[in-house]
């Protein structure tokens, strides 16, 4: 699929991953909406992307928000070839805190951002892509979620996020052969160490010590080479069904 062409919407749009996938979208000659609780920051994204991008405040644990905003933003864009599932917390925890067992509600929160809040952008991609037009090889639509390398090692003070990032590479399969029949495709993200907002918010020392740990680059990952994985699987047909790491060869240490 042409990413010159393409119609997006793009989940945590106002900063980080999501923000930067806007940009490759809008920089390539396509539109995308940028969906965010971030109202300031997605405002200010929108403005810096200018006419091809757009911006609405969409909470993604709200069913009938994200449905909405999803309508909303193809009847804008004039279609939808590309969601991208980019919000997400990383609060961490521990089974056993000082203050005792994690709660269930703590974890619960977890999963209803990162798993539910994927599902529910998915579901409603979904439900107009199936209407698109084909393209020449059958193409309606692609689907792509935002996982994590915690899905794989998680660390000391994860449980909940590990949890939540190994359900959404969980479903991925499903989804892409229940999907198949229309045209669409589901792939998931893995990222590694990444200069997001939560990371380029802690002490220089401590960004450098991070990306030292990374075989090679080491360093931190770049939101643009998020975004440049993000064109790829939407130009490659082939690209279906899985879950790509993007992390330098890291393998997380306990700790």
């Amino acid at each position: 699929m042409d990413l010159g062409t393409c119609r997006a919407v793009v989940t945590g749009g106002a900063s980080g991953l999501g923000l930067a996938v806007a940009r490759r979208v809008v920089a390539a000659g396509g539109r995308a909406t940028l969906l965010d609780v971030q109202r300031e920051a997605g405002e200010a994204a929108q403005r810096e992307l200018g006419e091809g991008a757009a911006f609405a405040t969409c909470d993604v644990t709200d069913e009938a928000a994200v449905e909405s905003a999803v309508r909303a933003a193809h009847r804008s864009m004039g279609g939808l070839t590309l969601a991208v599932a980019c919000a997400g917390i990383a609060t961490p925890g521990k089974l056993l805190g000082r203050e005792g067992p994690m709660s269930a509600a703590f974890f619960e929160r977890v999963l209803r951002i990162n798993v539910a809040g994927t599902f529910n952008v998915g579901r409603a991609a979904a439900d107009l892509m199936q209407h698109n037009d084909p393209d020449a090889g059958g193409e309606r639509g692609v689907i792509v979620h935002t996982s994590s390398v915690a899905a794989y090692e998680g660390q000391i003070g994860q449980v909940a996020y590990s949890a939540s990032k190994a359900a959404v590479v969980g479903m991925v399969l499903p989804m892409a052969r229940e999907l198949a029949r229309f045209g669409i495709r589901v792939m998931a993200i893995a990222p590694g160490l990444f200069a997001t907002p939560m990371l380029t918010g802690l002490p220089q020392e401590v960004q450098d010590s991070l990306g030292g740990q990374v075989p090679f680059p080491s360093r931190l990952g770049r939101p643009a080479e998020f975004a440049e994985l993000v064109a790829a699987i939407y130009g490659n047909p082939m690209l279906n069904g899985s879950a790509i790491r993007l992390d330098g060869a890291i393998r997380m240490q306990p700790r």
